[in-house]
């Protein structure tokens, strides 16, 4: 019998991470924000790159390599923050809404530094 392998779609953070990714992808396909193609762009890339870098650093060979990709998701979740400030100060969201995002990108920033963290420790 085969046994089913979830990998990194086990871990919490890449699940936050991807349905961070969804809510952007719903959100920018409403209101002004829909017709704003150069930060609907923007924004979806980084939301997606935060996933696909969780992912890809789940599936590397070392710890060491694959902290360096979720480095790489922690730089992406920095420009959806800072994306979200300013769709936010151009009216594009409520502030409903633009708290609802922050706080998810916090929640997957605090569990990108403590996996970074326990994969660092097992380097050693």
């Amino acid at each position: 019998m085969v046994k089913n392998y979830n990998g990194f779609r086990e871990l919490k953070v890449w699940q936050f991470a991807k349905s961070l990714a969804v809510n952007i992808y719903q959100l920018t396909n409403q209101g002004t924000f829909e017709k704003d193609f150069g930060l609907k762009d923007q924004i979806r890339r980084a939301a997606v790159s935060i996933a696909s870098n969780i992912a890809e650093g789940d599936e590397r060979n070392t710890n060491k390599e694959s902290v360096r990709f979720l480095y790489i998701a922690k730089g992406s979740l920095a420009e959806v923050v800072t994306q979200t400030i300013i769709a936010r100060e151009i009216g594009y969201l409520s502030d409903t809404t633009y708290n609802r995002i922050i706080d998810e990108c916090s929640i997957i920033g605090k569990m990108l530094g403590k996996l970074i963290k326990v994969r660092n420790e097992s380097n050693q």
